[in-house]
């Protein structure tokens, strides 16, 4: 119970604080552009953190969302109900990529990377100009409402923080760490390997999907590099990796420390931005691999 209420209290403070955020800072745009890496950190986290798969291509998901919800809306769907069929269309993407599971390491990595690249080439075709708008990009600014959208990405954030720390304290979370660590066996104690990580694959896609689906919704127009640029996976991996995977602020603290710096610097002086953040990544990997929580943790200090 007293992780429970931990867990409760990290949750109502930073759903708070994105609440009232608007009230003191009059540019919505970063703030929900926050509110999304937030919660693609933690999607992302579900399945790195909890499993040990590291989706270079975890942009595929996000893109096929945006695409789904965005499509849906073009075809009279209310843009509520629109982001779960964006949310959809990633998890019938991850159910048929699920044969990748098979591979590890870098290999599923490349492997996720090339498919997202696929993803992007498949709804640039000219020749399905009719169906996805090809390469000249979709218009949703009928549908508009940033309101609306940045409200619908909290209760995303609020669903997906849920869903991190459910998997923090449930014995369905230790079975995923448990396959994380040696897959082998967790299986010898009765672990259904194969299902764990398949449902860990499948709510994370259906996380990216749903936030996807929301971005283009408040961003209205988009082009296929927009919503399948390398970069949304990049900054959520290094932000989960700042934060501290397998931890539900974590990935959270990652991705407002991060991005935080990145609208003060990168967007005025991207070539400072780098280097900063060059310089971010390799004092990670040397003196904090386990990222910002694990300083707390050394100390005996409780993260949730």
């Amino acid at each position: 119970m007293p992780k429970l209420r931990g867990h409760a209290w990290a949750i109502a403070v930073l759903l708070a604080a994105f609440a009232l955020a608007p009230s003191f800072y009059g540019n919505h745009s970063v703030l929900f552009s926050m509110a999304a890496f937030v919660a693609l950190a933690e999607g992302l986290n579900v399945l790195y953190g909890f499993t040990g798969y590291l989706p270079f291509g975890y942009v595929g998901f996000f893109g096929t969302g945006a695409y789904g919800a965005s499509l849906a809306i073009l075809a009279g769907t209310p843009p509520l109900l629109a982001l779960l069929v964006g949310a959809a269309a990633s998890v019938v993407l991850a159910a048929l990529l699920t044969p990748l599971l098979r591979l590890s390491g870098a290999y599923f990595s490349i492997a996720s990377l090339a498919t997202a690249e696929a993803m992007r080439l498949i709804v640039s075709n000219p020749a399905l100009t009719p169906l996805t708008k090809g390469p000249y990009g979709l218009n949703l600014q009928a549908a508009f409402h940033p309101h609306q959208s940045y409200w619908a990405m909290l209760v995303i954030l609020a669903l997906t923080l849920a869903l991190v720390s459910y998997l923090r304290l449930s014995p369905f979370g230790l079975a995923l760490q448990a396959v994380r660590e040696d897959p082998v066996s967790a299986a010898m104690a009765g672990v259904p390997v194969v299902y764990a990580r398949s449902a860990a694959w499948l709510l994370s896609a259906a996380v990216a999907g749903s936030v996807g689906g929301a971005f283009a919704w408040h961003l209205s127009v988009f082009y296929p590099q927009t919503v399948f640029s390398l970069s949304t996976s990049i900054f959520a991996i290094v932000f989960t990796l700042f934060g501290g995977a397998a931890t539900l602020l974590g990935p959270a603290t990652g991705a407002v420390l991060l991005y935080a710096l990145y609208t003060a610097v990168g967007l005025s002086a991207p070539q400072y931005f780098q280097l900063i953040y060059g310089l971010l990544i390799v004092g990670l990997v040397l003196f904090l691999p386990y990222g910002l929580t694990s300083l707390l943790q050394r100390r005996g200090i409780h993260v949730p």
